[in-house]
């Protein structure tokens, strides 16, 4: 794993879970705080961090988000409870949304995710820094994964938190080309944006990190620009992998699901009427579902008895 500075610490999760990114120093802040349902261990892994470094009695200062989809902003309302005293920054556009608590301006309605409420009291404005930890960081618009989303660069240091808009390996589904707001053209420019930043390491979204040096930048560029156009070329095949990883993630979370449970949940994530019409508007809405479905079955990606829906692994 790539060296980072003593005051960076990287909370590798999962796909269920984003990574953390806890910045020590005289402000100790958070980037991204994971899914609701790993909340109590973003804030164990906090505090347990924050008492290593000798920092026990230094509360949390700050909590930042590269963006507000569940996985990523699931801790927060924990890591208030823990650290009230603790100022919350998010994505200018999504701050009224926060406040107001509009779940579907903030994608939790469409998807049929769930995320605790929390508060927000300041912006991440494109252009400006934030100071967190001992460090001050770059905002930077970073419009593809999410249209709101922004990346947090540390050019001492060449440390870049990408959130969502850069993994080593694959690309995360582009919400606004199924929102209509957007083409998929914008997480190219992303791309373009991050090699000229050329950070020496990369901190993902989900995934370990990597760095500038052994090529591995490169490569997950390359790797990101041929899925991407990949989209562009076949959109309908991007709405059929948008829906099945809407379709695992909710198993993900809740892991089992009554088999009525499972089909109110699919009636009910109005991303996936969506998506079936940028699909296979050819099929009937039960068919298309069930050919989602089979091969999700048939893979052992998803499980079914006769009463349940398992997650596979």
């Amino acid at each position: 794993m790539p060296a980072l500075p003593p005051d960076l610490i990287v909370c590798e999760r999962d796909w269920l879970s984003s990574n953390n990114l806890l910045c020590l120093g005289d402000a100790p802040a958070v980037i991204d705080t994971g899914h609701v349902k790993a909340a109590g261990d973003t804030v164990r892994l906090v505090r347990q961090h924050l008492q290593e470094q000798a920092l026990g009695q230094q509360p949390l200062a700050r909590i930042a988000h590269t963006h507000l989809h569940s996985d990523h902003c699931g801790g927060t309302g924990a890591l208030q409870k823990a650290w009230p005293g603790a100022e919350t920054w998010v994505p200018q556009p999504s701050l009224a949304d926060v406040q107001n608590w509009d779940e579907a301006a903030l994608s939790f309605g469409d998807t049929a995710q769930r995320c605790d409420r929390f508060g927000a009291q300041h912006a991440l404005v494109p252009g400006h820094t934030v100071r967190l930890g001992a460090r001050d960081w770059d905002i930077h618009a970073a419009p593809g994964h999410d249209n709101l989303a922004v990346l947090l660069f540390q050019p001492d240091t060449g440390v870049l938190m990408a959130g969502d808009a850069m993994w080593e390996h694959g690309v995360g589904v582009i919400f606004p080309h199924i929102d209509g707001v957007a083409g998929f053209e914008p997480f190219l420019h992303t791309l373009e944006l991050i090699e000229r930043l050329a950070p020496r390491v990369v901190v993902p979204g989900h995934g370990a990190l990597f760095t500038r040096d052994n090529g591995a930048l490169d490569a997950a560029l390359a790797r990101a620009r041929s899925r991407v156009q990949y989209f562009i070329d076949h959109p309908a095949q991007h709405a059929a992998y948008a829906a099945k990883v809407l379709i695992k993630y909710q198993l993900l979370d809740v892991e089992a699901m009554a088999l009525a449970d499972f089909h109110a949940w699919l009636e009910a994530a109005p991303a996936l009427r969506k998506l079936h019409q940028q699909h296979r508007p050819d099929l009937g809405w039960h068919d298309w579902l069930e050919s989602l479905l089979a091969p999700l079955f048939d893979k052992g990606v998803l499980r079914r008895t006769a009463t349940h829906v398992l997650d596979g692994a």
